[in-house]
């Protein structure tokens, strides 16, 4: 073995055996449905902050996104992680953070699809919702382990793709089964710091490797593969570089896995402190990635024949072996926190709002988590099983997995989720047409990308379905268009608890003076 597959397998090891060390300790955490879920809706403001940022960063961002995208605009890519801090984060917090821990406190819900049959009085809403969730987080599972294997390749020659992917999922699906929720969150911490860190020394390396930043952006804007308009403050392509910011900028509101990190925070002043925590780990992070991956064109990469998923290992391969070593660690940190964080989600999805509401008994609290465990196991077999089919696949690049995935939930949960907390005049019959507009669109998108339909012959229908990024994000605001124009039309279906669950955001509470004397 040369020097770099020593020092990364000796990095990999300790972070493993940090990992699962964890994982055990926090396991009395896990023996209810709450702690395993939610963690008791008790985690502080730096773990809630770091498990958001790390659930949102991860292998699809760092090799899939940041390679493609910088590839198509040069360091104007940049804006999409500025996009991801300030939209993403930062106004995700703001609008969605303090209303969605009061209200589903109130309404005792666990989950989105749980939140949406307690909302919306419908168990057909969240039983449909939990199939949506499970269904379309399959694919965004498989694209982080297309993407942290090909990392692995650089680090690791020798050892097959199917072996890469294998062991990731039977880590993450022990990972996971052991601690649950504070188990992930509390990894997440320590993963979100040596992201930070790694992505710093990521830069830096890549920057003294092509002669400096000055350097770096002269070659990029009069080499052989780059050009002016990749050293430009909007790139070779403004339009869709909008359409990129908006589907992985605002696609995170409607995420289940992002926003349940709202669920379980402890109380306002930790949402105070998570929003600012967040946006800073997002604006290092995002933006780092995607201004690194601006500089892909300084590579000799040919993107026909290799793919975009191969600009970024291609670019880190010639770095000193400590360099690969961190930046293994570093897309291994993202990765398994954003892993852990999907596959608890789609298990308790799936137990708590498919298989509770249609069982004919009531279900103990322990025979949940049981399932949950169990349905862990499957949808980490699953999307790893995917994963492995896909990289034969030329015609879906991780950045198209992730966007097929992110539109589907984004487009199906955003809009009911924003007028459920904000307004009393949703219907049932709104939410259900938003459901099915995205996840049809999303379906249609997926023919589309692996080649089975041709819509070449319709100028409005090939712009939408450019690729999953347009669709998805005519998925979202469709659905911001759909719930208020059929609500007006169905305001009979507009359930009748409505008062009831927003005089949440009106409770008061008396408490004893302390330190005031009086006259």
């Amino acid at each position: 073995m040369n020097a770099t597959t020593i020092l990364t397998l000796c990095l990999i090891i300790i972070f493993f055996a940090v990992m699962m060390t964890i994982g055990i300790r926090t396991r009395k955490h896990a023996r209810d449905v709450a702690g395993f879920v939610l963690g008791s809706r008790s985690v502080g403001p730096w773990l809630s902050a770091f498990a958001f940022g790390t659930s949102y960063f991860s292998a699809v961002i760092f090799v899939g996104y940041a390679g493609q995208f910088g590839w198509n605009f040069g360091m104007a890519s940049t804006w999409i992680g500025l996009g991801n801090a300030f939209i993403g984060s930062l106004l995700a917090w703001l609008i969605l953070g303090r209303r969605t821990r009061i209200m589903t406190n109130h309404l005792d819900s666990r989950t989105m699809p749980d939140f949406f049959g307690s909302r919306f009085s419908s168990k057909k809403l969240r039983v449909t919702a939990s199939v949506i969730t499970f269904v379309f987080l399959i694919p965004y599972t498989a694209s982080l382990y297309n993407g942290l294997s090909r990392l692995f390749a650089i680090a690791f020659p020798g050892i097959d793709y199917a072996v890469c992917v294998v062991v990731m999922a039977a880590l993450t699906c022990a990972y996971v089964v052991l601690g649950g929720y504070m188990a992930t969150a509390t990894n997440d911490f320590i993963q979100g710091c040596i992201m930070l860190i790694g992505i710093a020394a990521v830069i830096i390396a890549v920057l003294h490797d092509n002669g400096g930043l000055n350097a770096a952006m002269e070659t990029l804007a009069t080499g052989d593969n780059g050009g002016w308009q990749y050293a430009s403050f909007l790139g070779a392509d403004p339009v869709s570089l909008f359409f990129v910011i908006m589907l992985t900028s605002l696609g995170t509101w409607g995420l289940p896995q992002m926003v349940g990190k709202f669920y379980a925070i402890t109380n306002e002043d930790a949402i105070k402190k998570g929003t600012v925590i967040s946006t800073f780990f997002a604006l290092v992070v995002a933006g780092g990635c995607y201004f690194l991956g601006g500089f892909g064109r300084l590579y000799n990469i040919d993107v026909e024949t290799e793919g975009f998923d191969a600009i970024i290992p291609s670019m880190l391969s010639t770095l000193p072996a400590i360099i690969i070593g961190i930046i293994i660690v570093l897309v291994l940190s993202a990765s398994m926190s954003t892993l852990s964080s999907l596959v608890l989600t789609s298990s308790s999805t799936i137990t708590l709002d498919f298989i509770s509401p249609l069982s004919k008994s009531k279900i103990k609290e322990t025979t949940k988590v049981v399932i949950m465990r169990v349905f862990i196991a499957v949808f980490v077999i699953i999307s790893a099983y995917i994963a492995i089919r896909q990289a034969h696949a030329k015609s879906l690049f991780i950045a198209q997995m992730m966007g097929i995935s992110w539109g589907a939930l984004a487009g199906s949960f955003l809009a009911p989720f924003l007028y459920g907390l904000y307004t009393k005049h949703v219907s049932r019959v709104a939410v259900a047409c938003c459901f099915i507009w995205a996840s049809c669109l999303e379906i249609l998108q997926l023919f589309i990308s692996l080649g089975m339909l041709d819509v070449s012959g319709s100028a409005l229908l090939s712009f939408v379905f450019r690729n999953s990024l347009y669709s998805g994000v005519f998925a979202m605001v469709g659905g911001l268009v759909i719930i208020p124009i059929v609500t007006v039309l169905t305001r009979g279906a507009i359930p009748d608890n409505t008062e009831e669950i927003f005089s949440c955001y009106k409770s008061q509470r008396t408490v004893g003076i302390t330190d005031n004397l009086g006259k």
